[in-house]
Parts: structure tokens; C-alpha cells; sequence
């Protein structure tokens, strides 16, 4: 592999400042192939699927069920998150779906059974998911364990304080509304209207400021027209999906906190330090130590943010569910949190990928398990479906990095 590792060149959301390419079908077509525009691959996807479970029922795309849809997949989202970056960094968290039901009991503990402050509460499970990954992650860097094994443990373990922490009920009925209003607050007329002008005049702004620092720079950059047009692209989605929303309950919170994250983790992987150090770690380890980057302080940095993500997914599950219980966290959470950013183009192999596969996987993966619930498929069904999927993205990686090498770019 080169030294340096490079994120998906699809448009995304944080500024258009992916290289421009040769531009003629061929070239589009081979980074196609090559896993270079998972983004387009995963959009593809998701047209085939709403347009099968569309046609299979017809109560797929109506406003109440794309709300539904939209808050399923905003706690898993924000796990995958993390997950994202542990990936980008060429290894693996299968804590994560735990450690959720333990950051969201602790919450749940100290707002209900200790009458904590709910803001307090939410800050104390998230700064218990932020120890975990720094645990876990000092375990991994200091005695040279693979994370698989580490985090395996932390899956077992995790499990039994979420049981001491709930104690002999097993179950907590959450009521705050601070608490309950992260997953039950909707926006409608004019303040949806206003936030959507909003997402879309920064989105604006971020690709007129990346147009011009290429410029600045010498080096090949959209041009006007190009950028005028994702503009206008991004601004038809968003508006049309406020309009869609609005039908029924509105814009869910929910949703807003998953894009805001992925605005905020997409633009440190690709424009701070840290992010390209990430980036150049999971491309190739011994390259990165070579150029002097503090490798065991960068993976437990990347641990930490995904034990804080599971925190905050965790958090919102439990708002969307109102209570915590045993199985929290558990069954099927983690294969969803992993499964969504592999399917949207993050490579298992490490240095590649874009936090917006969170997003773009949690959208596939909820989408998959709406429909099949809509037309009453059993839980077998969806499980075979959902391991079948992910194993089709896993060798779709595969092949694509084999082109990669075979194109002379690994």
C-alpha cells in the first residue's frame, strides 16, 4: 500500500474537494469499478431498494413511514459513526453495541433511581463511553493485542456492568422530556423550512471555499457551473426530504443530531491533522511511523471517539425506545452499526472510506429492515438478508481493492 491513504472521491456533503478526474466515461467508470465512488454505488443502491419495497407495498414511501425510518436509523447511525473511524484506522470495535446499553443505563440510572440533573446524566454516560475507548484503546497500543480480541472482551464484559448498573429490575422507564425530546422533538413550517436554507447555504459556502483554496493552490478544481449544480442538487434533496417529513410529524431532532456529527467527524478525518494522520495509519502503519506519527496516541484518540458515539447512540435508542433494559444494545445492534459503513464503501482493509458511509449504511441497512417488516417478514428471513448484504459489500471491497492493485495504486 502507498503511505498515503486517500477517502472516497465521491461529492460529499462537507465541500466537493475531490479530485476532478479525467472526466471521459472510461475514467468514471474504472474508479467506479475500483470502489472509488462507493457514494454513487450506495445512492444506486438505495433507488433499487425503495424502488422494490415501493412496488412490493405502497406504504414504503409515505411521510409516516420515512419519519419511522428516520428515527430507526439515527441511533445506529450515530454509532456507525465511530465505527467509521475505527475502520478508516484498519481496525475493529465489536464493543460498541454494548457499550451503548451500558452508556444509556447509566443515564437512565442517575436521572430515574438518582434524580440527577438530565443534562448531567447524559454528560456522565457519555464521558463513561469516552473512558471506556480510552481503556480499551490503551490495552490495544500498549501490549500490542489485536483490537478484535480486546473488544470481544469488552463485548462480554461491558455486558455484565450494564447488568450490576440496572441492578435487580433490569428494566428503566425513561420520562424526562429533556431526555425523551432527543428522539420526540419534530420540526415543522418555518423552522424546518429555515434549518433547510441554512444546511444548504453552508453547503454552499463550503464548496465556494474549497473551489477557491484548489485555485489558490494550482491544482484542478470544479468549476462553476459544477459547483452551481451541487448546489442546486443538494438543495432539491434537502427540501424535497423537509417537504416529505413535514407531511407527517415534521423533522426529527434525531436525525439532525446524526448529520450534524457527520458534518463534524467528515471535516476533521479530511481537513485537520488528525484526520489525515488516521488516514495515512490505516493505509500503512509502518510508512506512518516512519513520518514520525504518534501511532498509540492516534489509536487511542480513534477508541475514545467510538466509545463516545456508542454513547451517544446509545442515548438516543434509549430516547426512541423511552426505557433501558437488559437487552440493550444487544441483538442484532452491533452487526447493523458494522454492516452500514462497510455497505456504503468504508474498506475493512483500512484508509479508505468517508464518515458519510455512516449515514448512507445506516440509510441502506434501515431501509432493508423497514421494508421486509412492512411486508411481515420473519426475523430469519431478515437476518439471512441483512448477513447476505453485508457479505456481498465485503466482496464487493475485496474485488475492488484487487483492481486497485492491479491498476498500480496500492
Amino acid at each position: 500500500m502507498s503511505a498515503t491513504a486517500t477517502t472516497d472521491t465521491a461529492p460529499t456533503p462537507a465541500g466537493g474537494d475531490a479530485p476532478a478526474g479525467n472526466g471521459s466515461r472510461f475514467g468514471f467508470m474504472q474508479r467506479f469499478t475500483q470502489g472509488e465512488l462507493g457514494s454513487v454505488q450506495v445512492i444506486l443502491a438505495l433507488i433499487v431498494i425503495w424502488t422494490v419495497f415501493t412496488i412490493a407495498n405502497d406504504r414504503f414511501l409515505t411521510s409516516t413511514n420515512l419519519v419511522n425510518l428516520a428515527l430507526q436509523i439515527a441511533g445506529i447511525g450515530l454509532i456507525s459513526v465511530g465505527i467509521v473511524l475505527v475502520l478508516l484506522l484498519g481496525e475493529i470495535d465489536l464493543s460498541v453495541g454494548i457499550v451503548s446499553g451500558l452508556c444509556s443505563a447509566i443515564m437512565a440510572v442517575l436521572n430515574v433511581q438518582h434524580g440527577w440533573n438530565p443534562y448531567l446524566a447524559i454528560a456522565a454516560a457519555l464521558v463513561a463511553g469516552c473512558a471506556i475507548g480510552i481503556f480499551q484503546g490503551t490495552v490495544v497500543t500498549a501490549f500490542g493485542i489485536p483490537s478484535f480480541v480486546v473488544t470481544l472482551a469488552g463485548l462480554i464484559g461491558w455486558q455484565g456492568v450494564q447488568l450490576w448498573v440496572l441492578g435487580d429490575t433490569g428494566t428503566v422507564n425513561l420520562t424526562d422530556p429533556k431526555i425523551v425530546g432527543l428522539a420526540g422533538t419534530f420540526y415543522r413550517g418555518a423552522t424546518a423550512w429555515i434549518l433547510g436554507a441554512i444546511v444548504v447555504g453552508l453547503f454552499a459556502l463550503a464548496c465556494l471555499n474549497a473551489r477557491r483554496r484548489r485555485v489558490r493552490a494550482g491544482v484542478p478544481a470544479a468549476s462553476p457551473a459544477l459547483v452551481a449544480a451541487r448546489v442546486i442538487g443538494v438543495a432539491i434533496v434537502v427540501f424535497g426530504v423537509i417537504y416529505v417529513l413535514t407531511q407527517d410529524r415534521g423533522v426529527p431532532l434525531a436525525i439532525l443530531i446524526l448529520v450534524g456529527f457527520c458534518v463534524l467527524f467528515d471535516y476533521i478525518v479530511r481537513r485537520t491533522k488528525f484526520g489525515r494522520y488516521v488516514l495515512a495509519l490505516g493505509g500503512n502503519e509502518e510508512a506512518a511511523r516512519r513520518a514520525g506519527i504518534r501511532i498509540k496516541q492516534i489509536r487511542v484518540l480513534v477508541f475514545m471517539i467510538a466509545g463516545l458515539m456508542a454513547a451517544c447512540g446509545g442515548i438516543v435508542l434509549a430516547s426512541r425506545l423511552l426505557a433501558v433494559n437488559q437487552g440493550s444494545g444487544g441483538s442484532d445492534l452491533l452487526l447493523l452499526a458494522i454492516a452500514g459503513p462497510v455497505i456504503a464503501g468504508t474498506s475493512l482493509f483500512g484508509g479508505r472510506g468517508t464518515v458519510w458511509s455512516a449515514l448512507l449504511g445506516a440509510l441502506v441497512i434501515g431501509s432493508i429492515s423497514n421494508g421486509m417488516d412492512l411486508l411481515a417478514f420473519p426475523s430469519s428471513t431478515k437476518n439471512m438478508v441483512t448477513g447476505a448484504v453485508l457479505l456481498a459489500a465485503v466482496v464487493v471491497d475485496a474485488l475492488a481493492r484487487q483492481r486497485r492493485r492491479a491498476a498500480g495504486r496500492l
